[in-house]
């Protein structure tokens, strides 16, 4: 087949499942135009099936903010053309589900069916907005397939939007070849010199990740043993973690990365790894972690409890909860046997249920079916 994938080329959850689907499906032969303003990222050096197209938007006086919608509509509708794509998948539904539809009219009456995959914050947060929620119903309605990262998610989005559609769950996913265990004493020592357990956090470090509730709960840990966190990210709370590492005078003991490409070698070297947000969708870096025979301390929020099985390979607090936290990483930490065992379950449940060999043809499965008419019920 010939795809054409639009994402946001950053380092959230979405924009990193789109690149790494557009990698699988090009490895199993498939050819996949990524069509974004920007390069997305993990993409540098991928398969010679994989092109990509930038949007270039023009400013104009006339203009507060540049038209991207209609620009990238514009795009996937040549693209489409000179390509020959066979269907568009765009991932999040504002404003990628619009410009698809834009496009799908204006290539008529060549069919261009588009699948809208549905990440979380389009619907938690954009969606749900008053003056985005009649435009993003639309667009889901109009897709021609829709997917859900998760259970709570699909459950969610038809609750609040009242969809009547079927909309498809197919989860995020990990290559479980990358993702896993490599020991790396050297890498180790870099951090922990003396041999302390690392504690391990990755996100785009927006508000509803709660930096600030990892630095915390360090604190906590660090009052009862020595350890090392390593922060992987950056955002707009990075800034006020670095603040807060050095008002608890953990400085020497915090390292921030920034942004990292090829998180499975970080992720290799913790011992467990921290994720207390608000809300999470999914979560996909729970996930990569746990493939790498990470255990995880997780808020119980959204999609994480299909992801985390509390007492088994983690566990799952509330939100907020920063001392229920520190106490279930220090009986990870101080009891290595048991920080073990649930790191081998963690992989053992990331490896049966989430690895891309298993989700890749579940993709593949539904675009034959679109391709088919079969799970379609927007007007053409």
């Amino acid at each position: 087949m010939k795809i054409g994938i639009t994402c946001y080329p950053t380092y959230g959850g979405s924009g990193v499942v789109a690149t790494e689907l557009g990698i699988e499906l090009a490895a199993r032969n498939h050819e996949v135009h990524f069509i974004s303003y920007a390069m997305p990222i993990r993409l540098d050096g991928a398969s010679e099936r994989i092109r990509f197209h930038e949007v270039e938007v023009t400013t104009y006086p006339l203009f507060d903010h540049p038209p991207y919608a209609l620009a990238l509509a514009t795009k996937m509708a040549e693209v489409a053309e000179q390509a020959s794509l066979d269907l568009l998948h765009v991932h999040y539904a504002i404003p990628h589900s619009v410009s698809a539809l834009l496009a799908r009219m204006m290539m008529a009456p060549k069919r261009l069916p588009f699948i809208t995959t549905l990440h979380g914050t389009d619907i938690t947060l954009v969606g749900s907005d008053r003056s985005y929620l009649p435009i993003t119903r639309f667009s889901i309605e109009q897709s021609d397939g829709v997917t859900a990262i998760s259970k709570y998610l699909r459950d969610r989005t038809v609750k609040e939007f009242e969809i009547k559609r079927p909309i498809e769950v197919i989860p995020n996913f990990v290559n479980c070849e990358l993702y896993k265990r490599i020991e790396n004493p050297a890498a180790r020592a870099k951090w922990a010199p003396n041999g302390e357990p690392i504690l391990m956090h990755l996100s785009n470090f927006r508000p509803v990740k709660r930096v600030l509730d990892v630095v915390e709960i360090f604190a906590l840990v660090r009052e009862k043993i020595s350890a090392k966190l390593v922060m992987i990210g950056d955002g707009p709370d990075r800034g006020a973690a670095e603040h807060l590492a050095r008002k608890k005078g953990l400085s020497r003991d915090i390292m921030f990365l920034g942004k990292q490409d090829r998180v499975y070698e970080q992720l290799s070297l913790a011992d467990l790894f921290l994720l207390p947000s608000e809300l999470e969708s999914f979560g996909l870096a729970a996930l990569e972690a746990m493939a790498c025979e990470v255990p995880v301390v997780a808020t119980n929020v959204g999609g994480l409890p299909e992801v985390v099985t509390h007492g088994v390979d983690g566990y799952l607090v509330e939100p907020h909860d920063v001392a229920g936290a520190a106490k279930y990483a220090l009986e990870i930490l101080t009891r290595p046997d048991r920080g073990r065992a649930m790191g081998e379950m963690a992989r053992a449940s990331a490896n049966s249920k989430y690895c891309s060999n298993d989700i890749i043809p579940l993709y593949e499965r539904y675009y034959e079916k679109v391709l088919s008419g079969a799970g379609s019920t927007a007007s053409a």
